[in-house]
């Protein structure tokens, strides 16, 4: 317990608000008074409550005394710090189980998480820690990136020296001397939702916008992009970068706009299963050849 007491305070030093969950990663059960009021519909604001272990993060505190008290009433149980504006933090969680070390090397390689202070956790996965970017950043699981939650505004994360429940391992700091890191912006962006004009599954819209001297232009658009759907496996990209010259082609005579003929270009790459880079570089390739600026 004093462990637990000297971490806890030290993460109130740093403006981190602390709470005990119970020994399972549970929020601690309601007080008497709280369970009362909802048992006779009265609730009441979960962030007035005032008493020491309940509604879970709501709890939380960088009061010395209140800290102390929190941890006493709770011996066994999760130190957990929580997450979000109002601590100034935002915890990258990565999950082994769920694929979260594979796409966790993909981030790294693209350079969207640089190196910051992180916690080796007891069911060996990752906590990395970065500054809270300042706009509202639901906790939510990264989009399309498997075995990635984000932990921010209405979360919470354990903290060292807590003991995982179902392996008896320790949180433990891995990087304790570094200093939380700034979110660069390429992080920033994808721990944002996918807006629907972002998103491979929304096709582009109004693409065709003239004739240029070609008879039917919207279905010529439509013939170059079913040849890539319809492309047998091994051939998609070599196909993609022939419509890809088809469609430059139409842009050239004045038939397509170029951003709305690379959007549709990219949606029919992702229908085909391509991979982001290979859909650039096919696209780029057959613009490039017809002497197009993608």
């Amino acid at each position: 317990m004093t462990d637990v007491l000297t971490a806890a305070l030290a993460a109130a030093d740093h403006g981190w608000p602390v709470f005990m969950l119970g020994r399972s990663k549970r929020p601690v059960a309601n007080c008497h008074d709280c369970k009362e009021a909802a048992r006779r519909e009265t609730p009441h604001d979960p962030a007035t409550c005032g008493h020491l272990t309940c509604h879970g993060f709501y709890a939380a505190t960088t009061d010395p005394d209140r800290i102390a008290a929190i941890i006493a009433a709770v011996p066994n149980g999760q130190l957990a710090v929580r997450t979000g504006a109002v601590s100034g933090l935002l915890v990258v969680d990565i999950d082994p189980d769920h694929g979260g070390t594979a796409s966790l090397v993909h981030l790294v390689a693209r350079s969207v998480l640089p190196r910051t202070r992180w916690v080796r956790t007891g069911s060996f996965g990752q906590h990395l820690y970065y500054r809270h970017p300042g706009q509202h950043m639901p906790s939510r699981p990264m989009p399309n990136r498997p075995g990635i939650d984000i932990k921010a505004d209405g979360g919470y994360v354990v903290l060292p020296p807590s003991i995982h429940h179902r392996t008896g391992l320790p949180y433990r700091w891995a990087d304790a001397d570094h200093e939380v890191a700034e979110m660069p912006p390429p992080l920033v962006a994808a721990c944002l939702p996918i807006r629907p004009a972002e998103s491979p599954t929304a096709p582009p819209q109004a693409a065709v916008v003239g004739g240029g001297g070609i008879s039917h232009p919207d279905k010529l658009l439509d013939a170059h992009l079913d040849a890539v759907r319809q492309a047998p496996k091994g051939k998609r990209r070599t196909t993609l970068y022939g419509a890809a010259r088809g469609v430059a082609r139409m842009v050239a005579a004045g038939a397509i706009d170029s951003a709305a003929a690379v959007a549709a270009l990219t949606y029919v790459g992702h229908q085909a299963a391509q991979t982001e880079r290979d859909i650039r570089a096919a696209i780029a390739g057959g613009f490039r050849d017809e002497g197009i600026a993608a």
